[in-house]
């Protein structure tokens, strides 16, 4: 079938280079090397894919660890204030 509007749609080029991943035994190395608060924060950005700002606002009571779920109560960047 021809289309004629698609006579002037360029197709998209390839990335010049691929992004760099890190493997699972790099990041068990980075992330055994970071210990205490920042650990756990660390854990918690790459294990749950959380935002640094709701990794760092999370409290105990925001975690039920029996229902393996966390509350995220404020989305940065999300909210916008009222005028």
């Amino acid at each position: 079938m021809e289309l004629p509007w698609l006579k002037n749609v360029e197709n998209a080029k390839r990335p010049a280079r691929l992004p760099v991943v890190l493997s699972r035994s790099e990041v068990e190395a980075v992330l055994g090397r970071i210990r205490g608060t920042n650990g756990l924060i660390a854990g918690l950005l790459y294990g749950s894919g959380l935002r640094l700002m709701e990794a760092v606002r999370l409290r105990v009571k925001d975690v039920d660890l029996e229902r393996c779920e966390m509350l995220v109560r404020e989305q940065p960047g999300l909210l916008k204030e009222k005028q």
